[in-house]
């Protein structure tokens, strides 16, 4: 078997500075309609609540065969600021209560080391003078 080349990383290894303070944000990533999860996803909130995978799956997921031809997603529920928001939550504090064992999709979000929501936010409570400004709450 003959040996691969490994890539040279770039850089000194650290992670990039994140742009962006979640703890200054209402939460608008959790306010996707549609919070898609797959089956490891399902089985650490089963874990979390030490439910069946079954159980979780119906419990904290819904089947929505419009998104990309069919896939599972997290469950909404109410939310004051926003129509409805990840079940998962915290309405008051507007963190995760799962952050441990949250989706793929939400451990990746945003993919970059800026958050455009935030970004924005940032831009409105600037020009809106107004530190706790949220655009378009409903």
């Amino acid at each position: 078997m003959a040996n691969k080349e490994l890539p040279v990383l770039q850089g000194n290894g650290k992670k990039p500075r994140l742009k962006y303070d979640c703890a200054k944000c209402p939460a608008y990533c959790c306010t996707y309609d549609w919070i898609r999860v797959n089956k490891a996803d399902i089985q650490r909130l089963a874990k979390r609540f030490s439910l069946s995978y079954e159980a979780a799956e119906a419990k904290f997921t819904k089947f929505v065969p419009e998104y990309e031809g069919g896939q599972r997603v997290l469950r909404h529920r109410k939310d004051h600021i926003f129509k409805s928001a990840c079940r998962f939550l915290d309405p008051v504090e507007r963190r995760c209560t799962v952050y441990e064992h949250r989706p793929r999709t939400c451990r990746e979000h945003p993919e970059e080391n800026r958050c455009g929501y935030y970004d924005f936010l940032t831009w409105e409570r600037v020009h809106q003078d107004d530190p706790d400004f949220i655009p378009m709450q409903r």
